[in-house]
């Protein structure tokens, strides 16, 4: 299992590497990645959890929820795919679950479509969600 995964810079797309602890061989850790494309998300969601999060680097709650994500990272429950989407250029992305508004998660089940949404709460959502359709 790599040790290093990649989570979201600042106040660019780029992703840089967070070191995060060993985890038991059983339980995968949580992971970030940036959105590429809905067919991406499918295939992440038919092995694992899918979150969705819309964020926007103008946004002064998004900027601060990354910063709690970097420094709260390893409190993430393991296995869970945290898909990083830039809010004002994937006008398609949120057509397709409505989102209305930065700061937003979507968990996306195994067949590509909207689980639940929900707005804002970081980590601790991502922890207290129930995560349906696993």
């Amino acid at each position: 299992m790599i040790s290093r995964r990649s989570f979201l810079a600042g106040s660019t797309l780029a992703l840089s590497a967070l070191s995060l602890p060993a985890m038991a061989e059983t339980r995968k850790e949580a992971d970030a990645v940036n959105f590429e494309s809905i067919d991406q998300i499918k295939a992440i969601a038919e092995r694992e959890p899918a979150i969705l999060y819309f964020h926007a680097e103008w946004c002064p709650t998004c900027r601060a929820t990354m910063v709690s994500f970097r420094g709260r990272w390893p409190e993430i429950q393991p296995g869970i795919t945290l898909v990083i989407a830039d809010y004002d250029t994937e006008e398609e992305l949120k057509a397709k679950y409505g989102v209305t508004y930065q700061n937003t998660y979507v968990q996306v089940g195994r067949d590509g479509e909207k689980v639940q949404i929900w707005n804002g709460g970081g980590i601790d959502a991502l922890n207290t969600k129930p995560l349906f359709d696993y």
